[in-house]
């Protein structure tokens, strides 16, 4: 029987801090991520993507979270080829060239950083999202095999944004590469019909863990701004094309993460709120968990 966490990624954008989700004596750091925490137990942490996280961080994280928190943490750009500004990197690894030994000294900060959540229990996965230019083929499977190996005691998975490697031409392959990897496919929600959009597969590719992460149904996705791409409210309707889904993987994983990453006001909480409603419906014999009481 899985375990079912519902949350959102992120929990500190502007439009969520501005739509008043915080209650009044909860909108510093430390009482936002304490107040997120007593409502949802899983949130992923995008910060990193942007920047190196610092090992301060990790620890506030986790002295502010009760046990059995999860937080999925995003791989930082260099590790998974997006472009990274000088200015993301130390100031002593901003002149190093680009190449393998710069991402390794990366992965070992990185890593560094993370440990006092992996320690504690509180890593649930690291999510190296990949850029739409990695298309599948023998390059792109060395490059993310490279990544692995050096992260090969972590907990690994994998978004693609090139709906290439989910063709059904390319889908046995792909999942045969990350099972072979032991890193968790994760599946996602998009808008259908457009050139850039991802179908809604979900591969059981670990034991031990199911990602979906649900992007919103604009139609500007892959094209628009942030806000553009990402801003829409789930309809009960559209959240329930998932479970059977999410059924099939509550039948192959240990634990399943649900996040919301329809960052609009509180467009995120709600959905995920809405969600949780319906696996509670739909799925009455699943641990399904949404909120943790306060400590």
């Amino acid at each position: 029987m899985a375990r079912i966490l519902v949350g959102t990624c992120g929990w500190t954008d502007r439009a969520l801090l501005a739509s008043g989700w915080y209650p009044p004596g909860h909108r510093d750091a430390e009482g936002r991520l304490r107040h997120y925490a007593t409502r949802f137990p899983v949130v992923e942490a995008d910060a990193p993507y942007y920047a190196l996280p610092d090992e301060r961080t990790s620890c506030q994280w986790r002295d502010r979270t009760p046990p059995g928190f999860r937080f999925d943490i995003k791989a930082f750009s260099l590790l998974t080829g997006h472009p990274t500004r000088p200015s993301a990197l130390p100031p002593d690894l901003r002149a190093h060239p680009r190449d393998a030994s710069l991402r390794q000294e990366v992965w070992t900060r990185y890593a560094r950083a993370l440990t006092p959540l992996r320690a504690s229990g509180r890593l649930g996965t690291l999510v190296f999202q990949y850029p739409p230019s990695l298309g599948p083929g023998p390059a792109a499977e060395a490059f993310i095999r490279t990544a692995r190996d050096r992260a090969r005691d972590w907990p690994f998975a994998v978004e693609f944004r090139d709906p290439a490697w989910w063709h059904p031409d390319q889908a046995r392959r792909t999942s045969a590469f990350l099972t072979d990897l032991d890193a968790t496919a994760v599946a996602v929600d998009t808008p259908q019909g457009l050139p850039t959009s991802l179908p809604p597969t979900a591969p059981v590719t670990t034991a031990r863990l199911s990602v979906i992460r649900f992007h919103g149904r604009s139609r500007h996705w892959g094209t628009g701004t942030k806000e553009d791409r990402f801003r829409h409210a789930y309809t009960p309707t559209e959240l329930s094309e998932w479970l059977p889904r999410i059924r099939t993987l509550a039948a192959a994983t240990e634990e399943i993460h649900i996040l919301f990453n329809n960052c609009c006001g509180d467009a995120a909480v709600r959905a995920a709120e809405t969600m949780r409603g319906l696996l509670a419906a739909q799925l009455p014999h699943q641990r399904t968990t949404g909120r943790h009481a306060p400590t």
